[in-house]
């Protein structure tokens, strides 16, 4: 970088010109260092087998065995690869008004004025973003130091004035790092509310799964502590939409229900005259309000795994347009009771929606969501087939279920027959329909599915909506196997459905969301 740079003004380029080229140069080498390690692993990919980068998640994990990229070929870790990289990215940066680049504490008052925010918060310690950083920073220092001397004043990335919950920082106390980090993000928020350019909401994106369970329900530690900060800065959320934000290919999604999605919260400043409500009145607005949000993510295809977290975004949104929400005692609501009664909220309104299903269809979730794909005794099934008016001879002849000496099990997928044809099948159910279209996803691919697709007609969509609840039974169960098929179904469907509609690949809708 030091001789190309030099050459550059030896010919007669600008300064800036020569040092952007050093730049984008260095930028490839950094690219370089992420292949080069003793860290890098070899790893089998769907269509071809390539080193693995050290950083396939944001840590750096043991390796017990490297793989060693070839600086001087064409294949992945390669100097010509990571050249290529980089020169694709710079043909496609836009042109318009020169950008200005800055780091400053956003805990400190007046550190921001007049910025239109967009930000993804840290959550706890679960990221140490600057230690993962020096990896980058030695080898970016040798090369730039010269043309960025106080970017790189010194041999390490900052860290004190980091806002994570690092023990080791807060001589080795956990409480007093967690209170570093709780208070730190609260006076981050007031800051931004002060600042933020009235004219624009400020946007937060956060992907953080609740997967925390205790005497009320489902919540969330990270969730809790953004969403208290934010809304004791007088903050309130006014509108929430999922954004897809990782690769299907990351190693944590590979065969994993991880989230797909950030959540992205528009907030505002609370209202003067935001009122005061109950528990009561809380509970009112979220079963009138929900419904009609979640349909309206389910319509813009959102996945099945993040569909609970999305639902925090206009859970939340009525929470905060109250000063206060008031429990029976006089006490203020928390937020993580808010999160749980927003879930809560959320397991009742899924399974009203099998109302729009046949009644086939809503015997078959009522016993998947008892025995799955198991045996049980006969007696059960045809005490819940007289209740939903249906009888289990019915249910047999519709291809749902097989009963045989006693015992009932709905029919698994591998045990559907082969090249069924709905235009033939007498009494065709949206259960069929969704194990069919699953089953042809898994096996065969989605050109399979989109054919399928387009001989059962609008039944497809009530299948693809009866995903989300077959993908939620799933995972309160702990079926991690079938779930992963339902949550397929539904982030699949744009491609399925323009493979059906007829549309050519450039020509598919993306992912909805």
């Amino acid at each position: 970088m030091h001789e190309a740079r030099k050459r550059l003004i030896a010919d007669g380029a600008e300064d800036s010109y020569a040092s952007a080229i050093a730049t984008y140069l260095a930028f490839a080498v950094s690219r370089c260092s992420d292949y080069g390690s003793t860290l890098a692993t070899w790893a089998s990919h769907p269509k071809q087998e390539a080193v693995r980068n050290t950083y396939s998640r944001q840590a750096i994990a043991m390796s017990w065995d490297f793989a060693e990229a070839k600086p001087f070929c064409e294949s992945a870790g390669s100097l010509g690869e990571n050249f290529n990289w980089v020169a694709k990215v710079v043909e496609r940066v836009g042109k318009g008004p020169m950008g200005k680049v800055s780091q400053t504490d956003a805990r400190r008052p007046g550190s921001l004025q007049g910025v239109v925010v967009a930000t993804d918060p840290p959550y706890y310690d679960n990221v140490g973003y600057a230690d993962l950083a020096d990896f980058f920073y030695v080898w970016l220092r040798r090369s730039l130091a010269d043309v960025y001397p106080d970017l790189f004043s010194t041999l390490l990335t900052p860290k004190t004035a980091e806002l994570i919950a690092s023990p080791y920082r807060n001589g080795g106390n956990r409480d007093k790092a967690r209170k570093f980090f709780e208070e730190g993000f609260e006076r981050v928020f007031g800051n931004l509310r002060e600042v933020s350019a009235s004219q624009h909401p400020l946007t937060l994106f956060y992907a953080f799964k609740q997967a925390e369970h205790d005497e009320g329900g489902i919540a969330s530690t990270g969730w809790e502590t953004m969403l208290s900060a934010l809304l004791r800065s007088g903050l309130a959320v006014t509108a929430t939409w999922p954004m897809r934000t990782e690769l299907g290919n990351r190693l944590l999604s590979t065969g994993t229900n991880a989230l797909a999605s950030s959540v992205v919260l528009a907030c505002r400043q609370r209202s003067v005259d935001a009122g005061i409500t109950d528990r009561r009145g809380f509970l009112a607005a979220l079963h009138s309000e929900l419904p009609k949000a979640l349909w309206e993510l389910q319509q813009g295809n959102i996945a099945p795994v993040d569909l609970a977290q999305a639902a925090i975004g206009p859970g939340m949104a009525v929470f905060s347009r109250y000063a206060k929400v008031v429990e029976a005692n006089g006490d203020p609501m928390t937020v993580r009771t808010a999160l749980t009664l927003i879930n809560q909220v959320l397991d009742e309104v899924l399974p009203a929606q099998e109302g729009e299903f046949d009644a086939d269809t809503r015997f078959a979730v009522k016993w998947f969501e008892q025995y799955g794909f198991d045996e049980a005794a006969y007696d059960p099934a045809e005490g819940l087939a007289r209740a939903t008016n249906v009888s289990v001879g019915g249910l047999e002849e519709a291809g749902i279920l097989v009963a045989r000496a006693g015992r009932v099990r709905l029919l698994p997928r591998d045990k559907l027959p082969a090249n069924w044809d709905p235009a033939t099948d007498k009494r065709v159910t949206v259960w069929e329909v969704a194990q069919h279209l699953v089953k042809a996803i898994d096996k065969e691919g989605e050109s399979k599915a989109a054919d399928l697709l387009r001989k059962v007609g609008g039944l497809g969509y009530a299948a693809r909506d009866l995903a989300y609840r077959l993908y939620s039974i799933c995972e309160r169960r702990g079926w991690a196997e079938d779930a992963l098929g339902y949550n397929l179904l539904v982030t699949s469907w744009p491609r399925i459905a323009g493979l059906a509609a007829g549309a050519a690949p450039s020509e598919q809708p993306g992912l909805g969301i």
